[in-house]
């Protein structure tokens, strides 16, 4: 009796499947991104604690057949800041980091996006990438170009509606960010950071993130020996406490310093 050969998997699916096997460390450490686990084996954003939820997984499945997937090693640079591209990652697996930088060198870093996520849809219209991405983990992403993403709106009217609501997000919080940096100081833009990442933690106030001052001073704007003397000044006042960079916040912080 002949044995049936098995058949031949799809491109597109063994990338999926493959994908989900790579998430499987991802959802052991969920709680410290402030993430919770997809049956399906992907991690994604809590969307309690996002305004715009994470895209389903059957549209991160249809985007990924459509488009191709590829598997980035840490510190891999998806996006470079100038360039001219037209193509939309898709996060499928892992974590990225969405920055600016001049000529000197020096950064801040305007978001982190994680499972479920994109980057790279501000390039569209055909201008230059405004932002530079680089992976700060082991990251799957779909990479899909502008005709495949426009035929996918078409089709999707719901991911067109996603995008537009992540679009008016965004540029929501770039506001605050350019009211922050022109109308607060340091401590005021550290303060801002601060109670913007922490959460409840059994009745205390804690960032998840194990931030380096390094880190912190790349999310304000300013330099790591000032944040390090604020962080100081507010661990020596009670304020804080710090330990192995876990931050927690013993009371609420003074408006001014």
């Amino acid at each position: 009796m002949k044995t049936a050969m098995p058949r031949p998997r799809d491109p597109a699916e063994a990338a999926w499947a493959d994908a989900r096997a790579a998430a499987a460390p991802q959802r052991a450490r969920a709680s410290i991104c402030g993430v919770v686990p997809l049956i399906s084996g992907f991690a994604v954003p809590d969307p309690a604690a996002d305004p715009f939820s994470p895209l389903r997984e059957e549209t991160l499945r249809t985007i990924a057949s459509s488009g191709v997937v590829r598997h980035f090693p840490k510190q891999s640079v998806l996006i470079n800041e100038g360039d001219v591209g037209d193509s939309l990652y898709v996060i499928l697996t892992g974590r990225v980091k969405v920055y600016a930088s001049n000529a000197a060198g020096r950064e801040v870093v305007i978001d982190f996006h994680g499972p479920g996520e994109y980057v790279g849809e501000m390039s569209l219209d055909g201008a230059p990438r405004s932002a530079s991405v680089i992976t700060v983990e082991p990251t799957t992403c779909a990479i899909v170009n502008r005709a495949q993403i426009r035929e996918f709106m078409v089709a999707n009217p719901d991911f067109a509606q996603h995008l537009i609501g992540k679009l008016i997000h965004r540029v929501r919080v770039a506001t605050e960010n350019v009211k922050s940096l022109a109308l607060s100081d340091v401590y005021g833009r550290l303060v801002r950071l601060l109670n913007t990442l922490a959460t409840d933690d059994n009745g205390k106030l804690t960032v998840r993130e194990r931030l380096t001052q390094q880190e912190i001073a790349d999310r304000v704007g300013a330099s790591r020996d000032m944040i390090g003397k604020l962080m100081k000044d507010l661990v020596g006042g009670g304020y804080l406490h710090v330990e192995d960079r876990a931050i927690t916040i013993l009371r609420k912080l003074p408006p001014g310093w």
